[in-house]
């Protein structure tokens, strides 16, 4: 029998969410029993995830002629935020990454002196939880290298990422997070390039995350500013991200 990856089984669980929808059954997804069980199972696959898997473990790197010839575009493409496409049209040369939250040293940065940090380069594979993947090669800061410039506090728990793409038209704007563990892994990287070129905005310029151990839902794109926390609960609906807040898993491990 075929193993089924992660990836496969998270695809095939949407499907049947979504099958439950259809038919009649929408009440179940709004259960509070039902939501914990789910939250619960998460937990556990979290736990279970994480203790066979090293913590400096690294996602599979490609060869450049693995590369795919498109990597496809996903969620928003032009954010409709009049900040954001002021600073595109001007080639985000105003634009700053403000870092800050529970951390000693606020930061705020250009896009040029993000370029100027350590780098790194990767040629990774992109599994969409709508079912299709694509290889393509990386460049960008490392986001262990940001967090060692503002030194977060004992306190600090997660990594919130905040962006420019308003949400479902509405002023609310999408956000992610992860933990520290994934934040200070060597391929999690803020990208500033894809395959040698710059950021396009259909993929998130100008800057986006690549967290490679996870689902692409994870790699935020359109980053404005990072926020660390010690509490997810009070952002959007407290699930940590604009697709958990739906009921996507908050961990996508791969």
């Amino acid at each position: 029998m075929e193993k089924i990856d992660r990836r496969r089984f998270l695809v095939r669980l949407v499907n049947a969410l979504s099958a439950v929808s259809v038919s009649g059954c929408d009440a179940l997804s709004q259960s509070e029993r039902f939501v914990q069980l789910l939250e619960t199972a998460e937990g556990v696959n979290r736990r279970t995830h994480r203790a066979i898997t090293p913590s400096r473990a690294m996602a599979r790197e490609y060869d450049e002629s693995e590369i795919s010839a498109v990597f496809p575009t996903n969620g928003t493409t032009f954010p409709d935020d009049p900040v954001y496409r002021e600073l595109a049209a001007n080639g985000f040369v105003d634009w700053r990454l403000q870092v800050g939250g529970l951390v000693r040293r606020p930061e705020s940065l250009s896009l040029a002196e993000i370029r100027q940090l350590p780098a790194r380069t990767q040629i990774t594979r992109h599994d969409c939880v709508e079912g299709w993947s694509a290889i393509a090669k990386w460049t960008g800061v490392p986001l262990s290298v940001l967090l060692d410039r503002v030194q977060p506090l004992p306190e600090a728990r997660y990594v919130v990422f905040r962006c420019a793409d308003p949400m479902n038209k509405t002023s609310f704007k999408y956000y992610e997070s992860i933990d520290f563990e994934d934040a200070l892994h060597p391929q999690t990287i803020l990208a500033y390039e894809l395959n040698d070129q710059p950021l396009p905005i259909q993929n998130g310029a100008p800057i986006r995350l690549r967290v490679e151990r996870q689902l692409g839902y994870k790699s935020a794109k359109y980053i404005m500013r990072i926020e660390l926390v010690d509490d997810l609960t009070p952002i959007g609906s407290g699930r940590g991200g604009y697709w958990e807040d739906q009921g996507y898993e908050w961990y996508a491990g791969i």
